[in-house]
């Protein structure tokens, strides 16, 4: 443990310090210290009214990064302002906003945030400067929830439009006609946080920006983007391909920071052997309770819809049901996508007035809705980036308060490793955003997006994309029917409305509401397309703010899922199989006693059943079939394989090594996340046989081969026949469709991640295995930690 504790510490950090519980676990403290920031005066050219309504405000001076935001954008320059959580970065594009309507009335401008929440919240903040002015200045939101006969309006009268880049896509852009006035004026466009816009939603927006600048060329306006995000390694650079323009980076604070305090904390080791440690969960709930016992506002951040709920329930018995009810009213809430959203602000009001001290979130909370000040942040599961990390801390002290940051590890080997060197965590700059806007699926989808509103002339280019490209995919439309081509130019010729059918965030296929049919039949949440198979399957456990369901009926064409209220003692996990084909190899070429490729695969993703959990003990109770349809996927990968030579050589029988090959899949899994810096679930990993379409990857497959999830891993059981060919493979490959540009760069790193991966197995204190390099032994089997370091020798160059 790391002897700082004679430094000024946070009044509850001394408690769980002496706190024979909690102690032993606690395996660094880290102090962070406040500063009282870098002020400058109003720059002259700040019109008097805004001057005299941030005075009224207690706002006397603007922080560093405000005024060059000013200055910059004055010069008529992009900006992106990348500074930590609540450092005033909405005033660096409202001040601008607000000058340029009240000098020039007609003057437009669009907001853009990725969710509703923000919008809303937005537009609370906004009115009431607004108000303070007293001046004719019209703000309104615009997404699904706007009334009809409030939308033409809102085209004509509005001077700043809030929106999110889905209505924008469906509902602005395609119906330009009607905006034509708003677009004429149109003087800048405000992207809020900026850093969720990276993988296949970066690439949609990328596409939807060129799509909006299109209109605005043809409407003759030229408006300047600013743009605001959390720390990211390559913000000028991700701001720049986001809008494919130069951009000015504005990245140094001059923000106060409230003093916080960070602990890591590592669940003990309840079997040394196996390397298992206590129930991660478990610890969060204890420490949780804990803090809201010591009247600690807390918000703890979890990994799972299914962890949020778990753990909502949890809490909601010590405090709401049990003898320890500390009052009447909603003192405990989950907060996830899912919940509808007059429930999901009526939680945020209940946080931010105090009456809610315990909040359980997803990452929803990690953006920046007004929650008010918290005192305490609780991270069950490291979040999978260090830029996330540093958000969720960041929710905490919003106030200039001194706050509180506990991250729990899990038995994961990238939760153990930053136990192992917290030094890397705070050495590491955050994660890159990455996107590939010109992803041939995406961009043919917003090419005919774009025909739909504008007809295409020879020679044109659609953002990056050169015109001979943009031209093969404009005649390929019109060889469809899709486009119309005459006298030069390429026009919509379909029935269809195109961009109904682009879904800028998941499948096109649609969520799934929930409906309780003992109330009415009143719908309590919403499920993407994608997580249907695994968590709303009949017999299932659906869990909603800790209340359970059971799942009776899932109509899978109306996509409804028909429950009803039950006080059921377990809930329910779903096993799932995953099957990948290669369809072509892109690239390839020789290693150390290995062939490595990277190219497209088919990944197909089959739910076959389900486990019962029992609450508080974990046991498994019970099982179920699921028979539901299977998702298909067209993604990237980057594979080796290992020539039969090779296999040869080691002393290990065919069923051995594919025992090692899986321990080496979660321990490379761990390290290839770390090279791209990319989150866990951007990348999948699977082990199985190139030469046929079958393989494992945390599952079971059909053809005898399997590994249940990580956690509840089985034994590896094999038929021999299939053994006499196979020719052992591991894939890495994208968790989106088309691919997201993370394989050329695993390609092309082959040897290093092989050199790192032996390293962490290698160095690994456990003797045999353990969830923190291979996976237990009673699980992976006693001889995998070994046979994988074996194979590993095999694949890594000789040292010089």
């Amino acid at each position: 443990m790391t002897d700082i504790f004679h430094h000024e510490t946070h009044p509850v950090e001394t408690l769980l310090i002496q706190s024979e519980q909690f102690r032993p676990n606690i395996v660094h403290i880290h102090h962070i210290d406040g500063n009282p920031g870098d002020f400058r005066d109003f720059p002259s050219s700040l019109h008097p009214d805004i001057q005299r309504v941030l005075k009224a405000r207690g706002i006397n001076q603007l922080y560093s990064h405000q005024a060059i935001a000013w200055e910059e954008i004055q010069k008529g320059k992009n900006i992106t302002v990348v500074t930590p959580t609540a450092s005033g970065k909405t005033l660096t594009y409202t001040l601008p906003v607000l000058q340029k309507i009240l000098e020039k009335p007609k003057a437009k401008a669009l907001y853009l945030f990725p969710t509703k929440a923000l919008s809303q919240d937005q537009m609370t903040a906004l009115h009431e400067i607004i108000t303070a002015l007293e001046k004719d200045i019209k703000v309104f939101t615009f997404d699904g929830d706007t009334p009809t006969n409030a939308r033409t309006a809102i085209r004509k009268q509005g001077n700043i439009v809030i929106t999110n880049p889905d209505m924008l896509h469906q509902g602005i852009l395609p119906h330009h006609t009607k905006w034509m006035q708003f677009f004429q004026n149109l003087e800048y466009v405000v992207i809020d946080e900026m850093h969720i816009y990276r993988g296949v939603f970066g690439s949609h927006m990328t596409n939807v920006i060129r799509r909006l600048k299109r209109i605005c060329t043809f409407y003759r306006s030229h408006p300047q983007f600013i743009l605001c995000s959390a720390t990211l390694a390559n913000p000028g650079d991700h701001a720049s391909r986001l809008i494919e323009d130069s951009i000015t980076l504005i990245e140094t604070s001059g923000a106060p920071v409230s003093p916080k305090t960070l602990i890591f904390y590592n669940p003990p080791l309840v079997n040394k052997e196996l390397g298992i440690r206590a129930s991660y969960l478990k610890h969060a709930r204890y420490l949780a309770e804990f803090l809201i016992r010591h009247q600690v506002q807390t918000l703890i951040f979890a990994l799972s819809r299914l962890n949020v709920e778990v753990l909502t329930k949890y809490l909601k018995d010590t405090f709401e049901s049990g003898r320890e009810s500390m009052s009447r009213g909603e003192i405990i809430a989950g907060y996830r996508g899912g919940y509808l959203p007059m429930r999901r602000r009526e939680i945020e009001e209940g946080i931010r007035s105090g009456q809610i001290r315990g909040v359980v979130s997803t990452n929803a909370l990690e953006l920046g809705i007004d929650i008010g000040s918290l005192d305490a942040t609780l991270l069950a599961g490291y979040p999978g980036s260090i830029s996330s990390t540093w958000q969720q801390i960041g929710r905490a002290g919003r106030r200039g308060k001194s706050a509180l940051g506990i991250f729990i590890a899990r038995s994961d080997p990238l939760d153990q490793f930053l136990m192992q060197y917290p030094d890397y965590f705070y050495g590491q700059s955050p994660e890159h955003a990455r996107m590939n806007p010109d992803n041939v699926m995406l961009l043919v989808d917003h090419i005919k997006c774009a025909a739909f509103e504008l007809p295409f002339q020879e020679g044109d280019t659609f953002g990056k994309v050169p015109a001979a490209d943009l031209q093969a995919i404009l005649e390929f439309l019109s060889k469809g029917g899709i486009l119309h081509y005459d006298n030069q130019r390429w026009y919509w010729s379909d029935t269809a409305y195109p961009a109904v059918n682009v879904n800028l965030r998941h499948s096109p296929e649609g969520n799934f509401v929930v409906v309780d049919t003992q109330n009415h039949h009143h719908i309590i949440g919403e499920v993407d397309y994608s997580s249907a198979i695994l968590t709303i399957y009949p017999e299932a456990i659906y869990m909603a703010s800790g209340q359970q369901y059971i799942v009776d009926t899932l109509d899978w064409e109306g996509r409804k899922a028909f429950v009803r209220p039950t006080n059921s003692d377990y809930y329910t996990d779903s096993i799932d199989y995953t099957n990948v084909k290669v369809l072509s190899e892109d690239e390839t070429r020789c290693a150390q006693n290995a062939n490595v490729f990277q190219g497209d695969v088919q990944v197909l993703t089959r739910a076959i059943g389900f486990k019962k959990i029992r609450f508080y003990t974990n046991e498994n109770v019970g099982y179920g079939k699921i028979n539901l349809p299977d998702l298909e996927m067209a993604t990237t990968a980057y594979w080796f394989t290992i020539p039969n030579p090779v296999i040869e050589q080691l002393t290990w029988s065919r069923a051995n090594i594919v025992d090692g090959l899986l321990g080496i899949s979660k321990a490379l899994h761990s390290i290839a996340t770390l090279h791209i810096m990319s989150e866990p679930h951007d990348i999948h990993k699977a082990v199985g046989d190139k030469s046929s379409e079958w393989f494992a990857m945390n599952t079971i497959t059909e053809r005898g081969i399997y590994s249940a999830p990580d956690e509840h891993q089985q034994s590896i059981k094999l038929n021999p026949k299939d053994l006499e060919n196979f020719q052992p493979t591991l894939f890495i490959y994208d968790n989106y469709p088309g691919g997201i540009g993370f394989s050329p760069l695993l390609y092309d790193a082959h040897e290093k991640l092989i050199r790192d991966t032996h390293t962490l197995i290698k160095t690994c204190p456990c003797n045999a295995g353990c969830p923190s390099c291979v996976g237990p032994p009673n699980e992976v089997g006693t001889h995998t930690k070994e046979i994988a370091l074996d194979i590993l020798a095999q694949l890594m160059e000789p040292e010089d």
